[in-house]
């Protein structure tokens, strides 16, 4: 649903008439530079020694400045001998070869008492998809039909759990032909599946199995705005709900990954971003629990190059706001069920 949600996102849909949701709005631009002199990521105020004069940091200027300074070749060559992903155009490879390095000296600070480098336990990708027409009018509610979540472990790296059910839609419950042939989602299967509350009822119950918000720290990650900023504030609305508060904060990954690799919002669409990074896509496109995935890989990738994916957007009276790279950095709440509208 990538190429409908850009349509969606361009032509400002009726979910401004619900909800006077705001368009994507950019982010202030980071007054504080990192030790290779990019707008990096500020370390959370709430750990210790965050600010770039430790010395650890004039440790890693050196060692970046070196990097800037190799060819595509010799960037290889040291990332092979690192047993690192050797893939992707060279400044994606720059990038990869200063987070080893960053990680190293920030493993060795932190064990020190020093600076350390992680923002939350877990990310929680959501990719949703929606009911569709080919050519949507105005007036068109666009309901969730599929609610896919992938879980990323920051620590380990790596995919450890996923969730997906379908969702009977409400005001238009026989689907498009359409929809059924961009999502691969049967008329059969959303007749077969619960209604938006129930299914939201068991995400949350998903949620607080894996102790997230509670004993451990995470953020929702989606691709783009209009998952939560439209999606799911057009379905919270059609299904007489409130808001779930879990889900009112999340990261942009496509800002997230523009700001960090320095491309235009041009090239911050999923299957662009996979080839930028070497990677193809895995599954079937518009699979929203496929998308989710490769999502994921996205945002493990990123992470293992060094970027501190961290929340960037939020929802607030219904609209869409952006969240300054200074604010304090806090993960979701403890999911709770939301209750319903009066």
């Amino acid at each position: 649903m990538e190429e409908h949600k850009e349509n969606i996102h361009t032509k400002a849909l009726n979910v401004q008439k619900m909800s006077n949701t705001k368009e994507d709005e950019k982010e202030k631009p980071s007054s504080r530079k990192g030790p290779d002199g990019e707008s990096d990521p500020p370390v959370s105020p709430s750990q210790p020694n965050s600010d770039f004069s430790h010395p650890v940091y004039k440790e890693i200027a050196l060692a970046n400045g070196h990097i800037n300074r190799m060819s595509k070749r010799e960037l290889q060559v040291k990332l092979a001998e690192l047993k690192l992903d050797t893939r992707g155009v060279k400044d994606v490879m720059k990038k990869r070869l200063k987070s080893h390095y960053r990680k190293q000296k920030l493993m060795q600070s932190a064990a020190e008492g020093g600076p350390t480098d992680t923002y939350y336990d877990y990310i929680c990708v959501v990719d949703f998809e929606a009911t569709c027409e080919e050519d949507n009018p105005s007036d068109f509610l666009h309901e969730i039909i599929e609610f896919p979540m992938v879980l990323i472990n920051t620590h380990t790296l790596q995919i450890v759990d996923t969730f997906q059910s379908y969702v009977k839609p409400e005001l238009n419950p026989k689907l498009s032909d359409f929809c059924v042939t961009l999502t691969g989602i049967t008329q059969e299967m959303v007749d077969e599946a619960d209604p938006f509350p129930q299914v939201l009822q068991r995400v949350v119950k998903w949620l607080q199995e894996r102790d997230l918000g509670t004993k451990h720290k995470y953020a929702i990650l989606t691709d783009g705005s209009w998952d939560m900023s439209k999606f799911l504030n057009i379905q919270c609305r059609v299904s007489r709900i409130r808001y779930p508060q879990f889900a009112k904060k999340w990261i942009n990954i496509r800002k997230s990954y523009g700001n960090f690799y320095k491309l235009p919002r041009s090239q911050t669409k999923l299957s662009t971003m996979l080839e930028k990074l070497g990677m193809k896509y895995e599954g079937r496109p518009h699979c929203g629990l496929d998308d989710s995935r490769n999502i994921a890989r996205i945002a493990v990738r990123m992470l293992q190059d060094g970027c501190q994916l961290r929340v960037n957007e939020r929802m607030h009276a219904g609209q869409l706001l952006a969240v300054p790279s200074s604010a304090p950095v806090e993960g979701a709440p403890p999911p709770h069920t939301p209750g319903s509208r009066n």
